[in-house]
């Protein structure tokens, strides 16, 4: 089944999909819509309400995955900030129902009051992280974010930007669309799995470790992450998220490296498409995360403009400012 739906209405249909049993969040655009939406749509196998706070609705979500139900919260990139003292914790812990997090960052601040990336924040928190381009991918991830987050006992932050939470595309929703019907978790009394005194979280600390290694292999062979072979082996991109639109519309015939699953960083499938290039550009919405990354792994990556590192990202501003012109005769 296809239907058309945006970014934010992708996400609501993924967190049915992946039987989702409790969302709480707080709005804020550009996430609002999102809850709107599994509230409109799917309240009948979906508990959800709205918080008094993000720190709030993110205690609601982490409280049903520690009882082994799967849960979900979504915020705006601020909204994060406020939330961030209990998922800090909990990545520790670690999730027993699959805890997914959706936050929607505000590049040229349609709405807020600044702008951030929450792919800092997702380092900082050792979460793993999904980078949507579009509808599809914005469900896709969702969906298979529940997976991951119980396979690997962590968090997962899917982060949106103004344009994949706003834009629409047609999204399969795939056959027999239904709430995914997955029974709780049965929750087992463990005080040194569920209580992060310093006793306990020392040992949290190391495994949190072994997990963040483990998700990097995984990242290396996701399906999120794919190199698309260019004509022309002057350049390639590495890119992701909204961004990865931009550089298909305005550079076409050079390679692209699209990551879905971004953190951890899949470096050696990024050495591996750096070997095929002559040079290579990092695009990314707002701060130089993975370009500060790849860089550290010691991959020589064309500069780019400080005023790129601001303001919403569209073709225009790519084609004028990323590669000189001179470069392209």
């Amino acid at each position: 089944m296809k239907i058309l739906l945006s970014g934010n209405e992708a996400v609501a249909h993924g967190v049915y999909r992946a039987g989702c049993k409790v969302a709480a969040a707080y709005p804020g655009t550009p996430s609002t819509e999102i809850m709107f939406n599994i509230g409109q749509h799917f309240k009948d196998k979906v508990w959800c309400e709205w918080a008094v706070n993000e720190k709030t609705a993110m205690e609601i979500a982490i409280g049903a995955s520690i009882a082994g139900a799967r849960a979900f919260t979504s915020m705006k990139h601020v909204g994060l900030n406020v939330a961030m003292d209990p998922l800090m914790t909990y990545t520790y812990i670690g999730p027993l129902g699959g805890l997914v997090i959706v936050v929607a960052d505000d590049p040229h601040m349609h709405s807020s009051q600044n702008e951030q990336d929450t792919r800092n924040l997702a380092k900082f928190a050792r979460a793993a992280l999904l980078e949507p381009s579009d509808s599809q991918e914005a469900y896709d991830m969702v969906v298979a974010a529940f997976d991951l987050s119980e396979k690997f006992n962590t968090p997962v932050i899917v982060r949106l930007t103004t344009r994949t939470s706003h834009s629409s595309t047609l999204v399969d929703l795939g056959e027999n669309f239904g709430h995914g019907g997955r029974e709780r978790i049965p929750y087992v009394k463990d005080i040194s799995k569920n209580l992060p005194v310093p006793a306990f979280a020392r040992g949290m600390r190391v495994r949190t470790e072994a997990r963040t290694k483990a998700l990097r292999a995984e990242a290396e062979a996701s399906a999120f992450n794919r190199m698309e072979p260019g004509s022309d082996k002057r350049f390639g991109f590495v890119t992701a998220n909204v961004a990865y639109n931009y550089v298909k519309e305005v550079f076409p015939e050079f390679g692209v490296l699209k990551l879905g699953f971004s953190n951890p960083m899949p470096l050696d499938l990024v050495k591996k498409f750096a070997a095929t290039v002559d040079k290579l550009v990092v695009v990314e919405e707002l701060d130089a995360v993975m370009e500060t990354q790849i860089r550290a792994a010691g991959v020589a990556v064309a500069d780019v403009k400080t005023e790129l590192r601001m303001m919403e990202l569209n073709p225009m501003r790519l084609a004028a400012w990323y590669i000189p012109p001179q470069d392209l005769v």
